[in-house]
């Protein structure tokens, strides 16, 4: 009975040895026909492989079974695709650690020429050259922690220290009022509303993975309101779940449909101003309530 058994055991194994063959073969073949029909050549050296899971046991399921061209492709911790270092759990800390670098480096040198310039020139050289590099892709990574998003607050913050020092003193005739600079989360928060409205109300082909079900609302009281473009409201318990794209711009939106009227009928445009407005009303960082 025994060595049934383990002959069955062994038969068992190598019909799932062949299955994975099979499958890996598939896969390269797959490839081969890809790189024929868009005439494109890829290379092992080239390509990057990871695991998208935080089970620490994922990766090991995974090592050297993934091939290109008969090559085993190494896992990585974390890959770039276009700028944006996006690592296997999904926290993008090490993409925050980088881009406060690089910006930290950027106010050290606008520190240097500071002297030289009024507060609007300051100003205009941040916008240019520092907060691009705070908001880059924000969209994609803004899922990560709270206490990553303040150390890029805390960026911005230094800079505006050094647009807020003493100008050197001119006439009065040459002084021009300059207008206070919004913060990175309102930046980040009217940009997914324009983007949600793209995808929700436009239609926009490439970004239908972002449309939500329309909410069926039974009834609107004080502590839920609900309109006629209301969205269904991912459920989860995860916390960074909840402050993924779709996960927070969806509350948000709920909110922001039940305060501006005629959203369907808005350009692109109007729903940037309309949204700045209404978000200027709302305070820093804007809690959004789990319901």
């Amino acid at each position: 009975m025994e060595e049934e058994e383990e002959e069955e055991e062994e038969k068992e194994e190598e019909e799932e040895e062949e299955e994975e063959k099979e499958e890996e073969e598939q896969k390269e073949a797959q490839c081969a026909l890809s790189s024929l029909i868009h005439r494109v050549t890829f290379a092992p050296e080239k390509t990057q492989a990871m695991v998208v899971s935080r089970s620490p046991a994922a990766g090991p399921a995974v090592e050297g079974r993934l091939r290109l061209g008969g090559v085993p492709l190494p896992l990585q911790k974390a890959v770039k695709v276009l700028g944006v270092e996006v690592d296997r759990e999904l926290r993008f800390d090490g993409h925050i650690k980088h881009i406060a670098k690089k910006a930290s480096h950027r106010v050290s040198a606008l520190r240097r020429v500071a002297s030289f310039l009024d507060r609007g020139g300051k100003l205009l050289l941040y916008k240019a050259q520092i907060r691009p590099y705070l908001e880059y892709a924000a969209l994609s990574w803004m899922s990560c922690a709270a206490s990553h998003t303040r150390r890029l607050d805390s960026i911005q913050r230094r800079a505006l220290r050094l647009v807020d020092a003493a100008d050197p003193p001119d006439p009065p005739a040459q002084f021009e009022p300059v207008s206070p600079l919004d913060s990175l989360e309102h930046h980040r928060d009217v940009a997914a509303l324009v983007v949600f409205h793209k995808a929700q109300v436009q239609g926009v082909p490439h970004l239908a993975g972002l449309r939500q079900p329309p909410r069926i609302a039974t009834r609107s009281t004080i502590t839920v309101l609900t309109s006629g473009d209301a969205v269904e409201v991912p459920r989860s318990r995860a916390s960074q779940h909840q402050r993924t794209f779709v996960g927070r711009v969806s509350r948000m939106w709920n909110i922001f449909t039940a305060a501006v009227p005629h959203i369907q009928d808005m350009n692109t445009q109007s729903v940037k101003l309309v949204a700045n407005r209404w978000r200027l009303l709302k305070p820093t960082p804007l809690r959004l309530v789990i319901l």
